[in-house]
């Protein structure tokens, strides 16, 4: 008997579902960082076994549409919950239930789906902490089961992937055995291009940012010339990327070859360019070239 089912995974921004995808699929195919809007799409990442294939839905961190980026962003989450067959609602234990928190357990509550509750970052709490934010999770209402895992070390991460197994109906594989996730090559490569910029900038940069691949060559097997633009809104942003004599855009060029020789088995040669496209986040031709829906 084979369950397998698509599964979305809910949250505020900066829960953990990037990583909890991660450590339940056992590779990296969500980037991680701790700034808003890491995740602008609808991620899948695949985790199979001999019977069963999850599915996951790494969904972006709910949050009030502003602009033509956010909207799509609560419509991506909306189409996936309503496509999903299961869902996890992923609760930051460090941090106090917040409206944030309740407003997304009364939607799932409402849905259809099978609804489980994963208390992150359960390493960092004290056991009285741990207790009391378990209780404050409860009290939500949503769901069968409350799970403290801490997706960084997998602490009650296999506890929680059989609970959501047995959510899921029985049916065919929907992708091969090795397949790991669904983002295109391009896609995945501007994320991993965009992790390192995420974490070595501050203040409205995150937001402000994107990254678009246009030149992914292999030469001789061995080697990978990538060429990828990073967007920014405005020029004093482009020079905190660039940095003092070109010290940023240089650090953040090898952080991300690092990650993308790793990811493609080749050394990579990487050339950046940054260009200024003032409000890009409004603009719908740009937000369709990059992938986004």
């Amino acid at each position: 008997m084979i369950r397998s089912g698509f599964v979305a995974l809910c949250g505020r921004p900066n829960v953990g579902k990037s990583t909890l995808v991660n450590a339940i699929v056992g590779s990296k195919v969500a980037i991680v960082s701790d700034k808003p809007q890491t995740t602008r799409r609808a991620i899948r990442g695949v985790a199979t076994t001999r019977d069963s294939q999850l599915v996951l839905v790494d969904l972006p961190g709910i949050q009030r549409p502003r602009d033509a980026l956010t909207e799509r962003m609560a419509h991506r989450v909306e189409h996936a919950v309503a496509d999903a067959d299961a869902a996890v609602l992923v609760l930051n234990g460090e941090q106090p239930v917040g409206g944030g928190d309740r407003f997304l357990a009364r939607s799932l509550a409402q849905s259809r789906l099978p609804v489980v509750v994963a208390l992150n970052k359960v390493d960092r709490l004290a056991r009285g902490r741990t207790v009391i934010a378990l209780e404050a999770a409860a009290q939500l209402d949503v769901g069968d089961d409350v799970f403290p895992i801490s997706a960084r070390t997998g602490l009650g991460v296999p506890a929680l992937v059989d609970a959501l197994v047995a959510r899921l109906p029985e049916g065919p594989m929907m992708f091969p055995p090795d397949v790991h996730s669904d983002q295109s090559e391009l896609v995945e490569v501007a994320e991993l291009i965009r992790e390192p910029i995420l974490n070595r900038t501050r203040q409205e940069l995150p937001h402000a940012i994107e990254v678009e691949v246009t030149e992914i060559e292999r030469v001789a097997g061995e080697l990978v010339h990538i060429r990828a633009a990073v967007w920014v809104e405005t020029e004093s942003q482009k020079g905190i990327v660039i940095g003092a004599q070109g010290r940023m855009i240089k650090a953040i060029g090898v952080a991300a070859r690092r990650g993308l020789e790793q990811r493609l088995g080749a050394h990579v040669h990487l050339e950046l360019s940054v260009r200024v496209r003032r409000h890009w986040r409004t603009d719908e031709g740009l937000l369709d070239r990059l992938g986004i829906e």
